[in-house]
């Protein structure tokens, strides 16, 4: 029995060893299979299941058919993820052989794309450097080393992709078509378009001293996170980050790609699914790109609905499609400009522009500042013009395209009219949105089943419209709730984008993203369906009727200004009533003005301030003075001032006051203007007229505290308990203007002639009655020095919540009265200073 069991128990050790062993033996093979020897493999595009595959199995090189498929087939060598998506490499580029083409690893070193003729297609030109192996690491980087060292590796030679642990430096460029993109060495992330046109630039944090920095390196972590190092920087600069940031990091897969669109986009993965996802979106509108269309082409949305796919076409019908098949390629003349026999005109499209990027106007100046008129006539002058766009947003602006390549967006929202020049007959589209010429053709064919489908819509519509008349006289008392859903129809055309309160409790995340709080409700960050993000809304204290909010909507939408924050959509469902805006990456004004301690881009160096505040007075001069009706925001305030990733400033909530009826001074007290302390005109709280003198005594209040980085209503030991704008005016006064600039800015450069601009127009702003206050575009032109301005009274005091609120009304009150029939003008015409 003894000799049994010790027999077993070595038979037991024997089979262990053995299973040791083996499994040594096979994680040798494994390992072994991992490095690839010069001379001894060659993968076939005939054979797609043929591959090279990193120690894990987490990345693969083999051939890919090239989608759609072609006729005779094509393929592609390219290193792919697990589950065969995303692609984040390939060998030239994208470059495609026949079903006879190879991928050959050369016992010389070199590594080739062969197609079936023997041509070699791409090459990694190591065919001197010693190299003994090539290797797929585990990260997915294909390396080819000589023993000691990598001599070579897809890392280095990137072609549209990168991904985590992979850096990108100032040397390397990502290509896709006549796309590129690459890191400058300031810092900027840039997309070209024929590495001419930069189309997108992101910049560094505009706090950040870049005399001292260099060799910037970007970094996509695994995270998620999109970020600058520098060599002497102690911590990144984050650029951007994904959707989901942070979630599933074992096993999701995040790329940074540069896709055949233009765009830049961050794609998440996880690891076997082959499911592709999108994280981040360089150019959230699409038809931003350049050349999206090609030459000539338009690009719009289907229905002026930006969350579909863009759709291009041609400016008129005195174009035609380049290749029918593929919108995307452009748009030709039918007539060329030189075979014109009759005259050569200029074909006006509405709500279209052609883009124009920095520094195209720069090196050949394609900007100036003339009328509608002269922006069409004084290009069809021009032999070197093709095609003008003139802003209809306040600025004047036109720009004159002397590029033989001509890229246009078109969109109802865009306040803009282009011209572009053709041979005459001019023959523009019809209404309709831009069209596929093949699919114009067809309609011509079968024009009968045009004709029986449109006769049957409308005698559908006629039944049932009158059904629903009978309907509604029978139900007297559904009469006027349907009565009212159906005259909004008439609303429908150029309308801001109507969105359903599931659509945006689910782009909110259930409105869990809160960006803040306001005077008229609680904003929340929220992501469309395509990808853009937005900020959302939730109206309170709405008692208007449908029909009333969404024409107040429809007004506040079509105004249009460089300076405004535009409106993208609303809803309007039972009791929820939000407002869809343009997402501002930097948030409010006073978020950089009154933050409490020195951190490395909150604190705003001077140039972004005075460009602040020229940006919000060309916003609020286009509210009072350009619009066809005038609008009183009524509660200007540094809140209400948003800032772009540019640091450009924009006005948002104008029109809200109106649509929440806060300028009705029968329902106005003290706790509805508490959020607003500070900025209130008085005559807010003297029963008076409120006008746009009123947000000019606000805007005069947020210049001050622009200058000086304090809010306006602090009282300090340091204003010797006086209201900061009395103490200010007393430094003024003094000489002391160094006393009243934010201490922050330190040594940083300023333009003191600028501060003293400023300070000159807040103080005039500031005056107790309304005819003594300029109106906002003089203030724009003290600010930018057009005109003279002469010494301004002395602010006087008024506060909101003190205990002479009663006595400071009362004497308001008889103040406003009766206005001052002569008072010194706060600004005459200086010759000087005039163009």
């Amino acid at each position: 029995m003894i000799l049994q069991t010790q027999t077993q128990t070595q038979q037991q050790h024997l089979l262990l060893l053995s299973f040791f062993l083996f499994s040594t033996l096979i994680s040798t093979i494994a390992a072994a299979t991992t490095l690839i020897s010069p001379g001894t493999t060659t993968l076939y595009a005939s054979n797609t299941n043929q591959s090279w595959s990193s120690p894990n199995n987490t990345f693969s090189l083999h051939f890919l058919p090239l989608h759609p498929q072609t006729t005779p087939p094509s393929f592609f060598a390219a290193i792919v993820f697990s589950g065969g998506s995303p692609v984040i490499w390939t060998a030239g580029n994208g470059a495609t052989v026949d079903s006879n083409g190879s991928f050959q690893f050369l016992s010389t070193g070199n590594i080739l794309l062969v197609n079936g003729s023997g041509s070699t297609l791409w090459e990694s030109g190591t065919s001197k450097m010693g190299v003994s192996s090539a290797m797929l690491h585990e990260n997915g980087n294909l390396v080819l080393s000589n023993g000691k060292k990598s001599v070579w590796s897809s890392f280095d030679n990137p072609t549209d992709t990168i991904v985590p642990s992979q850096n990108f430096t100032v040397s390397m460029v990502l290509r896709s078509g006549l796309y590129s993109f690459s890191v400058l060495n300031s810092g900027n992330l840039t997309l070209k378009f024929n590495d001419t046109v930069p189309y997108w630039d992101q910049g560094l944090n505009f706090s950040m001293s870049l005399m001292n920095l260099s060799s910037p390196v970007l970094d996509l972590q695994s995270k998620g996170i999109l970020q600058i190092l520098y060599p002497n920087l102690t911590s990144p600069v984050v650029v951007a980050y994904t959707n989901d940031y942070g979630e599933g990091d074992d096993d999701v897969l995040r790329i940074l790609k540069l896709d055949g669109d233009g765009n830049l986009r961050i794609y998440n993965s996880r690891k076997g699914s082959g499911d592709v996802s999108v994280g981040w979106v360089a150019v959230e509108d699409q038809c931003e790109v350049f050349g999206y269309c090609g030459n000539n082409g338009i690009c719009s949305y289907n229905n002026n609905d930006s969350i579909s796919k863009p759709i291009c076409g041609c400016a008129s019908h005195n174009f035609e499609m380049v290749d029918s098949n593929d919108s995307r390629k452009g748009c030709v003349r039918k007539v060329r400009l030189e075979d014109c026999v009759g005259e050569v005109a200029m074909l006006q499209v509405n709500h279209a522009r052609f883009l124009t990027y920095p520094p195209q106007f720069v090196i050949n100046p394609e900007i100036f500042f003339v009328g509608l008129s002269a922006c069409s006539g004084n290009c069809l002058q021009s032999g070197s013009c093709f095609a003008s766009t003139s802003l209809s947003d306040g600025t004047g602006l036109c720009y004159i395209k002397t590029s033989n390549f001509i890229s246009g967006y078109q969109n109802p929202a865009l306040p803009s009219i282009s011209f572009i020049k053709v041979c005459g007959p001019l023959a523009p589209n019809s209404s309709t949105p831009l069209e596929n010429v093949a699919e114009r053709k067809e309609w011509r064919i079968h024009a009968w089943v045009v004709a029986i489908i449109v006769s049957s819509t409308v005698l559908g519509f006629l039944v049932f419209e009158g059904g629903l008349w009978l309907w509604c006289c029978r139900s007297g008392s559904g009469v006027g709730g349907l009565a009212a859903q159906y005259a909004l129809i008439e609303y429908a055309s150029g309308a801001p984008v109507h969105f359903s309160y599931k659509e945006l409790q689910r782009s909110t995340n259930g409105f869990r993203d809160k960006l803040g709080d306001g005077r008229f409700g609680t904003v929340y960050r929220g992501v469309l369906a395509n990808q853009i993000v937005v900020a959302v809304k939730q109206l309170e204290g709405i008692d208007q009727g449908e029909k009333q909010f969404r024409m107040e909507v429809s007004t506040i939408s079509s105004t249009h200004h460089l300076n405004l924050v535009r409106l993208v959509g609303f809803c309007s469902e039972g009791r929820y009533r939000l407002l869809v805006y343009e997402f501002m990456k930097n948030g409010s004004l006073d978020n950089f003005l009154f933050v409490k301690e020195e951190r490395s881009g909150k604190v705003m160096n001077w140039e972004h301030r005075f460009n602040v505040a020229l940006s919000a007075a060309k916003g609020l001069t286009y509210l009072h003075e350009e619009c066809r009706n005038c609008i009183v925001h009524c509660d200007v305030k540094p809140e209400n001032i948003l800032l772009d990733e540019n640091y450009n400033a924009k006005v948002s909530d104008f029109g809200l006051a109106k649509l929440l009826g806060s300028t009705d001074h029968k329902h106005l007290n003290l706790t509805s203007v508490r959020g607003i302390r500070g900025y209130l005109a008085p005559e807010w709280l003297a029963s008076l007229p409120v006008t746009s003198k009123s947000d000019v005594y606000s805007y005069g209040m947020v210049l001050l505290e622009i200058v000086s980085g304090k809010r306006n209503f602090e009282i300090s030991e340091e204003t010797s308990g006086k209201m900061f704008s009395i103490w200010a005016y007393e430094e003024f006064e003094k000489g002391n203007i160094m006393e009243i600039i934010d201490k922050r800015l330190g040594s940083q450069e300023i333009n003191l002639e600028e501060v003293k601009r400023m300070l000159l127009a807040c103080f005039w702003c500031m005056q107790e009655q309304p005819s003594k206050r300029p109106t906002m575009g003089k203030v724009l032109q003290m600010l930018e020095g057009v005109i003279d301005i002469c010494k301004p009274p002395a602010p006087k005091s008024f506060t909101v919540g003190s205990s002479s609120d009663s006595e400071g009304i009362k004497s308001n009150a008889t103040a406003f009265s009766t206005f001052a029939s002569s008072s010194t003008p706060p600004y005459s015409p200086s010759s000087a200073l005039l163009p």
